[in-house]
């Protein structure tokens, strides 16, 4: 398997050389059971070490450095494949589990329609803090297109496996104390399900009400003034809710009720996140940005209720990827595709709430 790694953010200037060592040692350690050549893990460290010696010293003296490498993970259907992000640290520390949401997105974030590096900024702030973590690309996607599931056949439960296929590979790997599993928008009902060997699961920006309410909810906002096409949408997805399939549905609803996607809604919509989450005897912290135009305040609301022991943070100012936005939903839309916009302050530090 080709594997490469980075190191960046030395803690200062008098560790650099015990930041180094302690990086080999790790390196070496992760590499054992991979079957690589000795040779290269030994090439790859040299260009570790030219990298990390000559890099400035920009960051403070309570941030981690790390590194990266690439991961991957067999499912019955093909390889998944992500990146294993690593502070340098010794002894044993958490790992993470990010589980993107819905639609195409790779393992920082993105899509063919946006860049906004939402995931791959949240591991970096993760390991900067000494939480390690795994980020994945969804079958069929970036380095996960050869696990392509047609559309016909895919179902939600796909989705839930592979989640619990990277769970185990982590709890498996002795470099690491805790599993937390965060979940992001539809991640976070993945994540719920896959929980079975976590230590702790956080939710981001995670719904609270089944899936079929929320489409419900967002079509009228979507079709207002459109009665008849509204008036459709609602009968075709209480038909699917009810396990049948939509045979006549208007070509302007087409989207949401092709043939194809139809099975996967309806494997969807057989989950309650709130009954799910009151299945978790783990802590769990359930985290919500108050300009969200995707997921509300009162999602998160019923999930903590439904989860009494949870502990609930809301970030004032956060959307659906993290990042600060106002509530204009033209100018929130714009943050989709900056991906030079930080992590809204506070959303590590509410992760780590969970410890």
């Amino acid at each position: 398997m080709d594997s490469y790694a980075k190191a960046f953010h030395c803690r200062s200037k008098k560790e650099r050389y015990n930041n180094l060592k302690t990086l080999a040692s790790a390196y070496l350690n992760i590499f054992k059971p991979r079957r690589l050549e000795y040779s290269r893990s030994v090439g790859v460290f040299l260009f570790l070490f030219f990298l990390v010696g000559s890099r400035p010293f920009a960051q403070s003296e309570d941030r981690l450095g790390y590194f990266e490498m690439e991961q991957s993970v067999q499912t019955p259907t093909g390889e998944l494949y992500g990146t294993l992000t690593v502070p340098i640290l010794k002894g044993t520390f958490p790992v993470a589990l990010i589980i993107a949401g819905s639609g195409p997105t790779d393992r920082n974030g993105n899509n063919a329609q946006m860049k906004n590096n939402s995931l791959q900024l949240l591991a970096h702030e993760l390991a900067a803090q000494g939480i390690a973590s795994l980020r994945y690309d969804k079958r069929g996607i970036g380095a996960s297109k050869g696990a392509l599931i047609s559309e016909e056949n895919l179902r939600f439960e796909n989705y839930a496996e592979d989640a619990k296929a990277w769970a185990s590979q982590l709890k498996a790997d002795s470099r690491f104390n805790k599993l937390i599993i965060i979940g992001h928008s539809e991640g976070s009902l993945l994540g719920m399900l896959a929980c079975e060997q976590a230590d702790a699961f956080v939710s981001l920006a995670g719904a609270g009400r089944p899936i079929d309410v929320i489409l419900k909810e967002q079509l009228a906002v979507q079709l207002k003034g459109k009665k008849k096409l509204l008036r459709a949408a609602n009968e075709g997805i209480s038909k699917l809710k009810q396990g049948k399939l939509v045979e006549d549905a208007p070509v302007e609803l087409f989207g949401l009720f092709r043939p194809s996607v139809q099975p996967y809604m309806m494997s969807w919509m057989k989950y309650d996140p709130a009954v799910e989450i009151s299945k978790l005897k783990i802590p769990i912290v359930i985290i919500q940005g108050s300009t969200d135009l995707q997921v509300q305040v009162k999602d998160a609301e019923l999930l903590h209720a439904a989860s009494p022991g949870s502990r609930y943070i809301l970030i004032e100012g956060m959307n659906h990827i993290f990042k600060l936005a106002p509530s204009d939903r033209e100018k929130n839309i714009e943050t989709y595709s900056n991906s030079e916009l930080p992590l809204a302050p506070g959303l590590v530090l509410a992760i780590g709430a969970i410890f």
